[in-house]
Order: C-alpha cells, then sequence, then structure tokens
C-alpha cells in the first residue's frame, strides 16, 4: 500500500464555510457578513435596529484601527421564520451555521459576554461571533463593556484574523523580569489600582503568595476610567481611549495570556499584519470616510427541493441502484420536514419527472412520492440535462428557483459538466452532491461549491453507510436544535445466513420524541427485526412499517421513548448473506433543554499532498462542552479499509485547548488519490458537561477608577447549569461530507518528514530548591508515536528561551524517556545558585526532538520564583488602602499627628463607602523587594510610627511612580 500526507482541516462545528457562505473582502469592504437570529430568541424589532447600530459603528473603529484599510459594507441579517413575515429577501446558500456572527440565548455561567468560538491556531479563522440579546438591548451594559461598536470589533478580531485575548481571567498578574507584579494586559503599562474584594481574600487581605511572589486569588486590578493609553483593543475596549491594537512598540511579552502563548508571543497587530487580508489591501487614499453598511434583511420560506437521480448504466455496479432507492426512500419517509414541496427527476441520456412537487402534509404524500422513486435503471449520461429538468420541475410551485434546492446523486462522468455551470449557479438553486463510487464525475463537486451546497461520497462497498448518511444530513439548516432529529447510531454490515446484526442503543435523557427504528435490507421480504426497551418491552415485525419495493422498514415508538439502553436483533432468514443495517434518529425530548450534538463543516475541499491533516470535532449540549467523550474519526476512501483516528481533548497537539469540547487529531496518511468521506462516531459512558474556557470574548469589566473612587459594576450573573448529570451515556454519529486527496504517487517513499508537536500545555511549580515540570507528551511525528528526546532549557530572560534558545542554560534530561503522545510527563530538576537565587525568577522551555533529529518548535514559556519574601513574615497590615502619590497629592495617614485627623477622616469616610473593597495599591507595579524591606523596618515600630515610617521611606526613596500608604481602621 502507497502512503501519502495530505491536508486537510475537517471541523465539527454548527455552520459551514463554503466559498459562497464565507466573509468577502472586496475593495477595502467586508462583504457577505452573515448574522443569523436564533429561532428561539423572542421577536423584538429592537434588535434589528441595534444589530445595524452596532455594525455601523463597529465600521467606524474597524476603518481607524486598520489605519483607513478596512470598513463593512453588506451585511445580511438572518430573521427567524418564527418572527412575522414583511416580504423579506428569500435566502439562498445564508443559513445560520454558516452565519459570521448569531444572537441567541446567553452561554452558561458566562452570562452576556460576548465571544468567538475559536479552537485552532494563531491567524486562523474562527467559528462564530456570539452575541446575546439581553447585550443588545440592556444599555446598562455599557459601562461592563464598553461601546457594543468596539465590542464588535472585538470580536471580529478574534473571527476575521485570529488573534486572542491580552487578559487572562485565570492569571490576572504576574512577576515580570524586572521583579515587579503586573497585571496582564497589553500595553504593559496603564494607569489603575490593584485592589481586594474582602470575601475573596484572606482576612480581607491582599496577599502575596510565597512560593509564586504573585498575588493571591481575589485581589484585580482596576483601571483608571481616564487614560492616555490608545491600546489595546483586545484588552480593554471598554474605554474610550482604546482605539488600536497593541503591537511591539507595546506589547508585552512576558503577560501569560492567549495571545502570547498561542501565538508565541506576537502581538496582535503583528498578526494582522501578516493577514491576507492586510497583505492583499493597502490604506484607502485620501482622507474621505466609507460609506456605510448596506443591510439585507432575510427570512426563508417553504422548502423547496428536488432529488435528481442517475439512472444510467453506471448504477450497475454492485447494489449502487438499490441503495440510493434506499437512502432516498429514507428521506422521503423520515428526514424531509411538514410543509415541504418535493419532486423527483431521474436521468441517463434523457430525464423523466418521475414526480411533480408535491407539498408533504401527511404520510400519505410520503409515501407516494417513495412509490415514485425509479424502479429501473440503463442508458447514457447526461447531468445537466437532469439538472435542467429539475429547475423546470422547481419552478412549478410559483416559478421561481431562487432558494430552492437540488439533491444530485451521480455514479457517471458528463463530459458537457461545465457547460451548465453558469446557468446552475444563475438560477439561485443550491446543489447538494452525492459522489457514488470512483467514477463519478470529478468536476461534481464544483455544483455544490457555486452554489453553496454540501458534497458527499459514498463508495460501492455494500457496508457503507454513507450513502444513506448523506441523505440525513440534507435537512433545513436551522439553529433550532429542539426540533432537530438527532443521528443516534448507524449500523450497516454483511451478515452470513442464520447470522445476526445485534447490539444496544442508548437514548439519553435529552432525545426521545418521534424516535424511528431504522432497518435496511436486500431480499425480497424483510428480516425478523426484534427491539427491546429498557424496561423489557418488546417490537417486532408487527410493529413495523414495510416499504418492501425500496427494502426499508420503519418502526415509530408511540410517546418519548424510555431513558437507557435499547437493544436490537436483526437475523438473516435468507440462503445467501446480505447487508443489513440500522439507523436509529430521534428528536429532542424537550423544547426547553438542548440535546447533545454533533455538526460539522469542511474547509479545503481539495487536498494535495504531502502536509498534515487536522480534524476536529465539537461535542455540546447547548453552550455546555461535553468532556470525558470516545471520539472517532472514520475516513473512507474509494476503495479499501477505512482510516480510523482517536480524537482528543487534551489540550496539546492538534488540540489547542484543553477540556473545552473540542476535540482533534493529526492525521498523516492516506492510501490513494481520490475521494474521501469523513463520518465522526461519539460515545459517552459517566460523560460530564462543563462550560468551555472561553478564551476569546470581551472582558467583563468589574468596574473603574474615576476622579480617585471607586465605581464597581454589577457582579456578573451566573446561569445556572442544565439538568444533565455526570454518570449518563450517549451516542451520536455524524456524516461530515467528503473531499479529495491528489498528488499520491505509487512510488512514494515513505519518509519520517514531521517533527514532534509544539509542547503547549508546559507547567511549572517550586517544590522547595526543586523546578517541578509536567506537561503532555508528544509524538514523533506531532501527536502520534513517542518523541525521542526532550531538550530543557532555562534562563532569567525570557527572551533568550524565545530568540536564541541553544544558548540558554541545558537541564540535563537524558533520565528522561519520552512517553506515548497523549501521556503526562513530569520532571524536576534542583536550581543551582546562578539561577535560583532568591529574588531570581527562572524562565525555562522544552523542546522535543524526533528520531531523525527533527525538532519541535519551543514551548510556552513557564517560570519559577524564588522570592525574598517567602522566607519573611508576610502577615503584615495588608488591609489597605492606597491612593496615587505625587508632587501634587499627599495623603497620609496617621492617628498620632493631629494635622491628618481630617485626612483620616475623609478616608475612612471613602473607605466606609466602599466597605466591600480593600485597596492594595494605584500602582501599576509593586516593587517586591522594596515592600520587603520596608515591612522590616516597619516591623519593630509602633502602629503610629508603621504608617508615618512606610509613608516616609517610600516617598524618600522616591522608588515607585506610585505610591503605597497603609490605611489602618
Amino acid at each position: 500500500m502507497s502512503a501519502a500526507i495530505s491536508l486537510l482541516s475537517l471541523v465539527l462545528m454548527s455552520f459551514s464555510l463554503h466559498t459562497l457562505s464565507r466573509v468577502q473582502l472586496r475593495d477595502h469592504g467586508y462583504e457577505n457578513v452573515i448574522i443569523a437570529i436564533d429561532p428561539q430568541v423572542p421577536e423584538n424589532a429592537h434588535i434589528l435596529t441595534t444589530i445595524k447600530d452596532m455594525v455601523s459603528e463597529a465600521s467606524f473603529y474597524l476603518f481607524n484601527a486598520t489605519k483607513r484599510r478596512f470598513f463593512y459594507r453588506e451585511v445580511k441579517i438572518l430573521i427567524p421564520n418564527t418572527w412575522k413575515s414583511f416580504n423579506f429577501q428569500r435566502p439562498r446558500y445564508e443559513v445560520h451555521q454558516k452565519a459570521s456572527v448569531i444572537i441567541s440565548s446567553p452561554n452558561l455561567n458566562y452570562g452576556n459576554d460576548p465571544y468567538t468560538l475559536h479552537y485552532k491556531g494563531c491567524g486562523s479563522r474562527g467559528g462564530y461571533i456570539h452575541f446575546t440579546p439581553e447585550f443588545l438591548l440592556d444599555d446598562e451594559l455599557l459601562p461592563v463593556y464598553g461601546p457594543k461598536g468596539k465590542v464588535f470589533l472585538h470580536e471580529w478580531a478574534h473571527f476575521q484574523w485570529g488573534v486572542f485575548d491580552e487578559y487572562n481571567y485565570e492569571k490576572p498578574f504576574f512577576v515580570s523580569v524586572d521583579d515587579k507584579i503586573k497585571a496582564t494586559r497589553c500595553p504593559s503599562e496603564m494607569a489603575g489600582m490593584y485592589i481586594c474584594k474582602k470575601r475573596s481574600c484572606s482576612d480581607g487581605q491582599c496577599i502575596i503568595d510565597p512560593q509564586t511572589g504573585n498575588l493571591e486569588e481575589g485581589c484585580m486590578f482596576l483601571v483608571n476610567r481616564a487614560q492616555e493609553a490608545k491600546t489595546s483593543i483586545m484588552y480593554m475596549q471598554s474605554l474610550s481611549s482604546i482605539v488600536e491594537f497593541c503591537s511591539e512598540r507595546d506589547h508585552d511579552k512576558e503577560a501569560p495570556n492567549m495571545q502570547n502563548k498561542i501565538c508565541s508571543y506576537r502581538s496582535t497587530w503583528d498578526v494582522i499584519e501578516n493577514s491576507t487580508d492586510f497583505k492583499t489591501t493597502g490604506p484607502m487614499s485620501g482622507t474621505e470616510l466609507p460609506p456605510p453598511p448596506s443591510f439585507i434583511l432575510l427570512q426563508s420560506r417553504v422548502r423547496v427541493i428536488c432529488l435528481v437521480l442517475d439512472v444510467s448504466d453506471n448504477m450497475a455496479m454492485g447494489q449502487q441502484f438499490h441503495r440510493l432507492r434506499q437512502a432516498a426512500a429514507i428521506f422521503l419517509h423520515q428526514l424531509v420536514e411538514l410543509g415541504s414541496h418535493v419532486g423527483i427527476v431521474t436521468f441517463n441520456e434523457t430525464t423523466e419527472v418521475k414526480s411533480p412537487l408535491r407539498h408533504i402534509v401527511s404520510d400519505e404524500v410520503r409515501w407516494t412520492l417513495a412509490s415514485s422513486l425509479p424502479e429501473r435503471f440503463g442508458g447514457g449520461m447526461s447531468i445537466c440535462e437532469g439538472i435542467s429538468a429539475g429547475l423546470q420541475v422547481i419552478k412549478g410551485l410559483d416559478g421561481i428557483t431562487e432558494g430552492s434546492e437540488i439533491i444530485l446523486a451521480v455514479s457517471g462522468r458528463d463530459s458537457n459538466l461545465q457547460t451548465c455551470l453558469s446557468k446552475v449557479s444563475e438560477s439561485g438553486s443550491v446543489v447538494h452532491t452525492i459522489a457514488i463510487g470512483s467514477n463519478a464525475d470529478p468536476e461534481l463537486e464544483s455544483l455544490a461549491t457555486s452554489t453553496g451546497g454540501k458534497m458527499f461520497f459514498t463508495s460501492t462497498n455494500n457496508d457503507s453507510d454513507n450513502l444513506i448518511g448523506a441523505f440525513t444530513e440534507i435537512f433545513p439548516i436551522s439553529s433550532d436544535t429542539t426540533d432537530t432529529f438527532i443521528k443516534i447510531t448507524s449500523v450497516q454490515t454483511r451478515i452470513q445466513v442464520d447470522g445476526r446484526l445485534s447490539g444496544s442503543v442508548i437514548m439519553d435523557k435529552t432525545v426521545g420524541n418521534d424516535t424511528v427504528f431504522i432497518i435496511t435490507w436486500q431480499a425480497d421480504d424483510p428480516p425478523n427485526v426484534t427491539i427491546q426497551d429498557p424496561l423489557g418491552y418488546s417490537y417486532t415485525n408487527e410493529n413495523f412499517d414495510h416499504d418492501i419495493i425500496s427494502q426499508v422498514s420503519y418502526l415509530k415508538v408511540p410517546g418519548t421513548s424510555q431513558v437507557g439502553f435499547w437493544t436490537y436483533t436483526i437475523t438473516n432468514s435468507l440462503n445467501n448473506s446480505q447487508v443489513l443495517g440500522i439507523l436509529v434518529i430521534s428528536r429532542p425530548s424537550s423544547h426547553t433543554t438542548h440535546p447533545v450534538t454533533i455538526t460539522g463543516e469542511w474547509i479545503d475541499e481539495g487536498i494535495t499532498s504531502p502536509q498534515p491533516v487536522t480534524v476536529y470535532a465539537e461535542l455540546k449540549q447547548g453552550h455546555r462542552a461535553v468532556l470525558g467523550a470516545t471520539v472517532t474519526a472514520v475516513i473512507e476512501p474509494e476503495s479499501g479499509e477505512p482510516i480510523i483516528v482517536t480524537l482528543n481533548d487534551s489540550g496539546a497537539g492538534a488540540d489547542t485547548v484543553k477540556n473545552d469540547g473540542i476535540y482533534s487529531k493529526y492525521v498523516f496518511w492516506f492510501p490513494t488519490n481520490g475521494r474521501y468521506a469523513l463520518k465522526i462516531l461519539a460515545t459517552w459512558t459517566n460523560a460530564s458537561l462543563s462550560v468551555p474556557a472561553l478564551n476569546n470574548r470581551a472582558m467583563y469589566v468589574p468596574g473603574y477608577i474615576e476622579n480617585g473612587t471607586i465605581n464597581m459594576n454589577p457582579p456578573k450573573p451566573l446561569i445556572s447549569s442544565g439538568v444533565l448529570s455526570s454518570n449518563e451515556s450517549f451516542s451520536r454519529i455524524h456524516f461530515l461530507g467528503s473531499f479529495k486527496v491528489t498528488n499520491v504517487s505509487e512510488n512514494t517513499v515513505i519518509k519520517d518528514v514531521f517533527p514532534p508537536c509544539k509542547i503547549v500545555d508546559l507547567e511549572a511549580r517550586l517544590e522547595n530548591d526543586h523546578a517541578v515540570l509536567s506537561w503532555t507528551a508528544p509524538g514523533d511525528d506531532y501527536d502520534q508515536g513517542s518523541a525521542s528526546s526532550y531538550e530543557i532549557r532555562m534562563s532569567s530572560n525570557p527572551l533568550d528561551l524565545r530568540q536564541q534558545f541553544s544558548g540558554a542554560v541545558f537541564i540535563n534530561a537524558s533520565s528522561l524517556q519520552p512517553k506515548t503522545a497523549g501521556s503526562r510527563e513530569t520532571f524536576s530538576f534542583k536550581l543551582n545558585n546562578m539561577t535560583g537565587d532568591k529574588g531570581v525568577i527562572t524562565y525555562i522551555a522544552i523542546r522535543s526532538t524526533d528520531q531523525v533529529s527533527q525538532q519541535s518548535e519551543i514551548s510556552n514559556l513557564v517560570h519559577v520564583t524564588r522570592h525574598a519574601l517567602q522566607e519573611k513574615d508576610i502577615n503584615f497590615a495588608y488591609s489597605s488602602a492606597i491612593a496615587k502619590f505625587n508632587t501634587t497629592t499627599v495623603i497620609a495617614i496617621s492617628a498620632c499627628v493631629l494635622s491628618l485627623c481630617l485626612v483620616l477622616g475623609a478616608g475612612l469616610y471613602f473607605w466606609r463607602k466602599h466597605d466591600s473593597y480593600k485597596l492594595l495599591s494605584l500602582t501599576n507595579n509593586i516593587e517586591l523587594q522594596e515592600i520587603d524591606k520596608t515591612i522590616q523596618e516597619t516591623q519593630s515600630t509602633s502602629e503610629c510610627q508603621d504608617e508615618e515610617l512606610l509613608l516616609h521611606k517610600i516617598s524618600q526613596d522616591d522608588i515607585l511612580e506610585e505610591t503605597i500608604i497603609i490605611l489602618e481602621g
């Protein structure tokens, strides 16, 4: 078997990114920006007005922040069918899952924080931007997030250019190389104050951790509302002065934020400057402002579909014709929704209208349509003739083809296919293509890409369930998951004489309405089937509806299905082997409960060898991540055995963030050129739900300092988690689509061309005099296999590790044998005097090497601190309010000095007015060594002398721009 290395990004999300649905940049203006309102959002015309105002304002900020390069020209707003119709335009390929921005319910436990789904690397486009209706309509949130237009720009930078946040909720402070405590932010300098929330800190005091030298949990940094700083939009977009992105000039490379971690310490502006948008677009000439955005309001109407099915001689191979009829029958019987209009056309060298459009209003209509499916095949091939006949059938409703759909199933080639591409595109109809077997026209997918349709492939292997799977994925793409069929399981395999296809189906509590067991077979009569529910009740053949011609049986479970394990047994009573199959679908159990879902998209339809492959899968219930699942990608070639890959959510290798419900893995080898089909299987046993760590969201600003006064915003409300317990089981299946692999040679020599993947989760802690490191092991080839060795180095200067890694201090780790990729590694070493002296920060990084000496990228940097404070009594009077101290403002407090009593009274009034908070510092940085020295000097004095001495000492030495003063109650 020859091997090939191919590039593929297969991302399982709730949207699709074909060319037509992507944001497009033309002459400085972004077009096709799709904003979709969730069907469950109550109708409110103010939402539309606010969206328009927000984007118009964002266009102004965008234009200035990018130095006259970009603005928003065209925005499309998808209005739910649940809202009143005002003769809005009919969408074509614009659907909720392809939207750049969605308006829907809050993300659990994150309230109304705007955020961007972004699961890939630096500089890569994100999934979508999420806003809540409350964010759009509640002006009381303006102090929390800032102007809506600037928030939109913050999220747009995540979405379009792949930059990350410059703050960090989990690590709000860090100890800098010059031994100062700083807030995690960009720019590195910004006026503000450190405060501590009484209930969060020990005894209401901000305390320095002796192990890390950093502030303990509970402290926060409040910025001054009045700032001179213009950066950065990715840190504090709420401030009026902030209008630019952080550049190399003011970027803080030491800050432990996602921008530094994911983008290798590059500034946000550097990433934006290197984007395709920026490289292809210079500044607009002149001084005029760009035009305001235009808004197009879209609302879908009744669904109109025509099946255009190949009945040429090409369908003779194997059981292709039989399998196509089965798949189409299942679509008509169960999948296409009530209210749709469906027609059927067949084609070989000629065409035949098997059924004009029929309005699906009952099961009787469904059976009538299914009986119209073709029963014979033969003849030549003309795909264009079939499409033309399908468009004519669609016009039979109201003479309009715009927004209609064609499902085109093809097994052969048409040399004239290119002649009808323009006609199809002009029709406004969306064409979904299904390539059957290796002989399907190589240009078939161009019909899908040019119209915004989906594309699928199935091999001629009779065991393959990808043909039925393709039809299960062609449904109205709506975000209303509470009314969508969920695919629980799909199995199809050849069973020998008297053999049985048996197994179990997991029915979890998020599904159970309208459950259907669908059985497929090849014989003249149905096989013997027994389905048993968790309570022991059995369903047999008598309970099924049988379509003898299509050879499909349906069991519709009445009411809501029992939660638990259902078992099935299908017996082959033929004298020959036959392919038996089972597909189980169900709707959500409640309109108020989101089901667990997998949804999908693909980015590159054409794959050229040799390059690595990244496969992603997202599992969620509503906005909650589903953790602990077993997720498997099955990649089916045109012939031969499928490629099976297990995906991980470990935060290592291909996976960017740990425990975010997005599972991923690199894939390297493909056996042949040709089409491949991809499906994802997911199962859970004792799974757990979690709110994902959303790193790409607008900061919820806790408060500001205004004219020396603390003004706190309301605390962010928490939304209760849902009803799913952690001890349930689930199963789901998703048929993603197809892609092509080229440039695979039979003479390809298998070479090790992939280095170990970058370690992105290195952690460090200090135990006595030892630095203890832990990380996830990379592989020999990215995240597969085992690396050969680790190279660990350290330095007191992080730049040494980033820019001259080989020149940093070497740590002997030869005793550490790398484990299999995905395993957890630990290693400790004693800090020597040069790097481990008290008051010195030691930075550490790792690089791994494979068997042919290929080296990974340098890991994320970590540090340990042996601070002088850790051996001293730090339980000093930190119950303190701090005020800014300069040549014009002096605040002193002393219970012993009468001249300061008035100041003390004012300070106590201010303190009591904000009695739920205690200030630690107005300064940007805390000079740890100077604080420690001051503590020693003040410990031997009286309480009154303590206060005066601390004030005197700091002001006399003039160490900091802003001064720490202790306010005792």
